[in-house]
Order: C-alpha cells, then structure tokens, then sequence
C-alpha cells in the first residue's frame, strides 16, 4: 500500500458578534441582503460545504459532496452555538459529517476540539488556560458525542504550559505552523536538528515531551502550500490544488502526509466557489492511485511518531513576532492606513487584565459561604452555557451548591458565574487583530468586559466602571473623531447596555407594534403580562400595564410597571419603573386614559414625568432589531401615497417609456427614477405575497424588460431564491405531483428569460436528493407502461437541466 497521505485542515471560525446583553446579534446592514455577517458567511461558505458541487466536463453537477467529511476541520464552539440556534441544517450537516468521516478513516472522526473562545493562550492565566480546554473539550463532546483527539489553539498561539494543559486533558495532538517549531530529532537519538525558520521537515508527525512527563502530538502544516491557498489562487482550480498538494511529496518510498492548514472560510467565503475547488481537490485526490486520504487522528494511530520535536515558545500562524500582535504595537497589522499605529494594543490588555484580577477577587470573596472550589465550579459552568434549560440550571446549582439555596442566592451564583464567562470572551483574540481599537471586533471584546463588569457591581454594591472608564481613556485611538476608547464607549458601548428596567421599556414600547401573548420570550428573558390596557385614537395609541420579567440567564426578576404613548412615526414617549403598586397603577391609568380620550397629551407627558420621574425611554431605547421593524412600518405608512402617485406615473407612461426604448433614446431622470422605484416596489411585493401569482409576475417582469427599467438585483434574486427553494420544499414532500413539477418548470423558465439570475442553490440540493430518491423508480414505471410516470420523468429531466444537473 502506498506510504503517502493527504490532509486538508479547515480552521473555521467567527468571533462572537452577540449582544452580551442579549445572546443575540443584532442587525447588520453592512451584510445586506442577510441579517447579519454570520448569516452572509453561513450562506457563502458553511452550508456550501456541506454540499458542495463537483462539476462534469461541462459545468454541470455530477455529484454533490459534504466536504467537512473528507477533510479535517474545527468549528469554533461560540459559532457552533450560533448554528445551533440560527442555521440549524448547516449544523446538523456538520455532526453528520462528523460521523461520516468515522467510516472513512478507521473509526476517526474529522473534527477537532478548540479552545473555547479563540483567546491568545500563552497571554492568559493558568487558570483560565485550563478552563478554555475543558469548555472546549465539553462543547466538543456534547455536540459530536464523542471524545476529541485533537484540539486547534486560538491563532496556533502556543507555549509549553498550553501544551501541558492540552495534554493534561486527554487531548492527543495539536496542529502548528513550521515557524513555531525550534528543534527536532529521531526518537532515540541525542543530537538536536535546528528546525527555526521553517526548516521543520512538516511531512512527519512528531512527539513533543513535557516537562511533566506527559507528551502531547504536533503536526506542523506546510507553509507555503497553505498560503497558496490564502492568498496565491490554487482555489481557483481544483485540479491544480490537487496538484500541488501531491507536488509536497519526496520521490522515494518514505512514508509522508502532506498537509495544510487555512482558515476555513477561504472555501467559499474569502474565495467565491472555493468550496467547489476543495471538493474537486479531494474527490480528485481520493481517486488516485497511490494517495491515501487522512485525517490527523488516523494517521497518528497508523504511524506512531519516529521523531520528537521542541517548540519556540509564545508563537502563533499569524504574527511574526510571536504573540505581540495581541499585546503590542508590533508592526503586524492588516495594512490600508500606512499613517496608523497600534500602540492601543497594550493598554487595551493593560485595562483587561485590571479588570479581570479585580474580579477574580470579587469572584472567591462572594464564592466563599457557598464552595470551597470556585474555580472548578467555573469549569463545570460550561455545563450551563451549553443548556440554559430551567431544569438543567436547577440541577447545576443542586450539584455544586446543595439544595437550600434562597432565590436571592442562586441569581447572585448565577450572576458570578456569567461574570467570569464575560471576564473570558473580553479576550477574544480578534479584538488585537485588527488595526483600530474602535474597529467592531475590540468594541466587541469591550461590550463583553463592560457586561462583566456590570454583573460585579450588581452582586457587590461597588463601582468598577470608574476605573474600568480610567483605562480606556488611556487608550489611543487613530480616529480623530474619537481620539481614546473612552469616546467610542460612550458613544457605541453604553448606549447598548441593558439593565432589567430597559429589557421593561423594550417590551413596553414594541408592544404597541405588536400584540404579545400573556407568556412570552423575549430574546433571553421571560414576560408574563399581569395587566394591559391598550388604546388607540387616529394615528395616536397608548399602552399602559404590568408585566413581570425573568432573566433566562441570570434568573433575575423584576416587575414593572409602564405607560407609552406613541404619537405617530418614530414618536415615542415612555416611563417604565419598578411595580408602583395596584393602587397607583390603577390611578395612573384612569387619568391618562381620560387625558387620551381627551387629546390632551400635554397632560399625559406631566403625568407620566410625576409617576416616573427621570424613567423616561423612546424609540431610541429599542434594540437595533426592533428600531428597523418600527421605521420599515413608518416608512410603508408614508410611502403609500408616494408609491401610488409613482404607480399612476408608470401606467400613464408605460407606451412613452416603451418608445423611448425602441428608439434607444435616454428616458429623463426625473421619470426614469420613480418609474423604476415603481417596477421594483410591485416586484417585490408579488414576491412576498402568501401566495404566488405566477401570470401577474410574468407580466411585471415582462414589462420592465420592455421599458429597459433597472432592478434591484441583489433584493430581487434574493427573494426570488427564497421562493424557488419553498417550491423545491413543496415538491419534496410530494415528489409525484405531476402539477407542482410542471409549475417549477414554467416558474424557472420565466426566470431564466428574465434579468433575474438567482442561485439556485439550495433547489439544486433539493432535486439532487429527490433524483436520488425517486428518479429509478419513475423511470421504472415509466418502462412499465405507467404515462404519469413517463410525462414525470420527461419533466423532471427539464427541471435537471434548468438548475444545471447532469441529465441521465
């Protein structure tokens, strides 16, 4: 059997983009047509490589492959979460891959563990070190069920002591890069090879010996291969990616692996179809004579190490400089602004660190009357992160705290515990990477230390914003509008923060959009309304109530007490406050109902400055999600007399629009403008409607191809792609129906013979399987006789042909 092997490593990861506050990411327009960049890079890299095409000779789709299964790869655990959550087919392809690949490769699985968060380990505390391993190793097991052979590190950023940790914790083998490798030698051999500068023969595995007497497996990847995939093209073509994997091996017999390893989303994400180049690369691999495709796991069990290796302490992938890249100005950065520096870096870890001992005091302190091991209690926490479920956290608190703890107890372990998760994600690693300090990734990281250090003044009753606000006005910023971090803070971070009175006001004020049941979840708090009185007079409606929360994180409740006005538009005013009492509840609402009736809002604005003081909240109170649903029914409120007038525009001009385009003659601005806002305002309605109306959309399309009109492309192919994967659904659950199938054709033809160009992507999927499944046995009873069956296969082969399916 040949003694050469292949693997293809895929470090795939974002950095948590929640709201702290909220275990949420909010809109981001900058990721339009998708609410937010997890979603755009879900839908450009992480579900296309759970079924990724392989092309014949002619461009067709011969095969549709799930990548994950055929090479090794991480997941990042805070986005696994987010999957979970949000993409939950994206997920579920991932742990089947999963459990593929252990039929591929001896009972080995191709996914790999990752410490939790993605910080710098050889920049944090033992402590923390060994806690990112254990929240690694059990997101790990309960996600795949499963033991993890191998874990990756945040930025392969390594020293001795992480390899202890690692070690220390069953996990058998680490990848780094070449550069991170100081010496090698033969097992059983005293004379030291230098390996510095990359001069590592990366084709071995090897065995790294630990002070401890433990040892731990090191793989270094092939550097420049791996580059060539970042940043030299081999992802566009999958034949001489293949090729140059195969060019890394020796001509002799000696057993070697040839291996890479890049960050996962230049498969798709970085490189647009570079899921199909990888695809392409390992179905190419797989069937030549004399390559053997692996992953780490097997390949150490097969081939013991023959060689040992020493590493170059506080190194990583990513910095030339070892690990200064995410402690000081070191010159690394991501290039584009030749006139800024990096000098943030150190006093952003500086007020970090500041934070982080403060609170590790706090932490054993407040720990003490309840456990003797807080830490350990901390490393079990992860338990919780994982399922938020009542019962599960009840069974948490009875394990590491016994059975007689009051309520007010187990809000305050709940809140210590979620103030040390806080305390680890402040030191997510992107938040150094960048170039800027006010860059979304540091705010990011800044959200999380201010969320940690909210909860500490809550459980204490002592203030640590002061100083945490101290730090970040000694930190740089290259923007003159903000000059430090403190600027950015205010202006980004602290208009975010929630307390249990604003999580109030938001349910107050969105519960005049939309009618919200007696028991309701809001992002992660529970709502229980106890009264509501709502009224409504012309453009004018008022709300006034009850209604107790529950934080589903920290069990905190309150109950509060509210009253909101909304006076047309974006037009809120609000007060929400603590329960005031039946009595004065019920007297609040008598005299502002009386003062509504009445028109006299003046009044109503007194009464409420009475009753609630300096409680007052409006529209930019809202979370951002909220914010944008409220404007999108202000501005479809205002623009309906608009559009008619646009609407009426268009019908009386539609034959002078036609010859302006016979004549090839340039149509005025000023009508070409709300003519076209027209067209594309009533395509996108037919495309949301309920139910499509495939002759008024034929006749639209048709029309704005006659008068040369321009669209919105990216909203209408989007849309449109939505529609035909629904269509595709439908035809799945009754793949028989001679009907649906004739309408997916007609429906797909008219998009073909219009400007529209959607993926088809998921559809593409869907017919895949649905041949798979049901194209032999039509076809068989088409052979019998059966002329459904022969009209049905005669049409599907058109629907084959029509998403670019290879045709039997």
């Amino acid at each position: 059997m040949s003694r050469k092997y292949i693997c293809i490593h895929g470090h795939f990861y974002q950095p948590p983009r929640e709201n702290p506050w909220l275990n949420k990411v909010e809109l981001q327009e900058s990721a339009y047509p998708y609410h937010d960049w997890n979603h755009r890079i879900n839908a450009e890299c992480y579900v296309r490589n759970s079924a990724s095409r392989i092309l014949d000779e002619d461009g067709k789709i011969e095969a549709i492959m799930n990548n994950y299964a055929w090479m090794s790869f991480n997941i990042g655990p805070t986005l696994l979460a987010w999957m979970e959550n949000e993409t939950p087919e994206t997920y579920k392809a991932i742990l089947e891959a999963d459990k593929e690949s252990m039929e591929l490769f001896s009972g080995h699985g191709s996914a790999l563990a990752q410490a939790y968060n993605h910080l710098i380990m050889p920049l944090a505390n033992e402590r923390d070190q060994e806690t990112q391993v254990i929240w690694g190793i059990e997101d790990f097991r309960s996600r795949y069920k499963r033991e993890p052979e191998g874990m990756w590190l945040g930025e392969t950023a390594v020293n001795t002591s992480t390899l202890e940790m690692l070690a220390k914790h069953g996990i058998k083998f680490t990848i780094l890069s070449p550069y991170q490798a100081k010496r090698v030698r033969k097992i059983g051999t005293k004379e030291w090879k230098d390996a510095t500068h990359a001069k590592v023969d990366a084709k071995k595995a090897y065995k790294c010996k630990l002070p401890s007497g433990n040892e731990i497996g090191l793989f270094f990847y092939d550097g420049p291969a791996s580059q060539g995939v970042a940043f030299e093209g081999l992802l566009n073509n999958g034949v001489r990616f293949a090729e140059r994997l195969q060019g890394l091996f020796s001509n002799n017999q000696d057993l070697e692996l040839a291996h890479i390893a890049t960050d996962g989303e230049s498969y798709g994400h970085h490189h647009k179809l570079g899921e199909m180049a990888l695809s392409y690369c390992l179905d190419h691999l797989e069937k030549q004579e004399g390559i053997n495709l692996t992953i780490y796991g097997e390949f150490l069990e097969k081939f013991p190490p023959e060689y040992e290796a020493e590493i170059i302490e506080n190194t990583s992938w990513s910095c030339y400089h070892g690990v200064e890249r995410w402690r000081s100005d070191c010159g690394c950065n991501t290039g584009g602004h030749d006139d800024w520096n990096q000098k943030w870096r150190a006093p952003l870890r500086e007020a970090f660190d500041k934070v982080r001992e403060k609170l590790i005091t706090l932490y054993e302190e407040q720990m003490q009357p309840y456990t003797s091991e807080p830490w350990e209690v901390r490393n079990r926490y992860i338990k919780v992160v994982l399922n938020r479920d009542n019962e599960n956290v009840a069974n948490f608190l009875k394990e590491n705290f016994g059975d007689q703890l009051s309520e007010d107890d187990k809000v305050k372990l709940l809140k210590l515990l979620e103030m040390q998760y806080h305390t680890m994600l402040m030191y997510t690693s992107c938040g150094w990477f960048f170039d800027e300090v006010t860059g979304i990734e540091s705010m990011q990281d800044i959200f999380y230390a201010t969320r940690a250090v909210q909860l500490a003044e809550e459980v204490s009753g002592n203030k640590y914003e002061p100083d945490f606000i101290e730090s970040l006005k000694k930190i740089p910023s290259n923007l003159p509008e903000y000059g430090n971090a403190y600027a950015a803070y205010e202006k980004v971070v602290k208009p975010m923060e929630l307390d249990m009175i604003r999580i109030g006001a938001h349910y107050a004020i969105s519960s005049l959009f939309e009618e919200f049941p007696e028991e309701v979840t809001l992002y992660n708090f529970s709502a229980t309304v106890k009264s509501s009185h709502y009224y409504e007079a012309g453009k004018q409606k008022l709300i006034i109530g009850r209604t107790e929360f529950r934080s589903d994180i920290t069990w905190e409740k309150v109950d509060i007490s509210y009253a909101v006005l909304h006076m047309g538009d974006q037009h809120l005013f609000g007060g929400v406050r603590k329960y005031m009492g039946a009595e004065a509840l019920e007297g609040l609402h008598t005299q502002i109902a009386e003062y509504f009736e009445k028109g006299n809002v003046y009044e109503i604005f007194n009464l409420m400055d009475t009753h609630f003081g300096n409680h007052n909240y409006s529209f930019w109170h809202l979370f951002r999600d909220e914010q944008h649903h409220i404007m999108k029914l202000v501005m479809e409120n205002n623009l309906t007399g608009a559009e008619g007038a646009m609407q009426q525009l268009y019908d009386n001009t539609y034959p002078l629009l036609k010859t302006f385009q016979e004549i090839n003659m340039n149509v005025p601005a000023r009508l070409k403008l709300p003519v076209e806002m027209a067209v594309n305002n009533r395509l996108v309605k037919e495309l949301k409607k309920e139910e499509l109306n495939f002759r008024e959309l034929e006749k639209q399309l048709k029309s704005a191809v006659a008068i040369g009109a321009n669209l919105d492309l990216v909203t209408l192919d989007f849309l449109v792609d939505q529609r035909l994967t629904e269509l595709m659904k439908n035809f799945k659950e009754s793949p028989e129906d001679l009907e649906q199938l004739h309408f997916s054709n007609r429906l797909i033809k008219l998009i073909d013979e219009s400007p529209l160009n959607p993926e088809k992507w998921e559809s593409q999927n869907i017919i895949f399987g649905i041949k798979e499944k049901y194209y032999t046995q039509m076809t068989e009873k088409s052979a019998a006789g059966d002329e459904d069956a022969t009209q049905w296969v005669e049409a599907f082969r058109h629907l084959e042909e029509s998403v670019n399916l290879v045709v039997e």
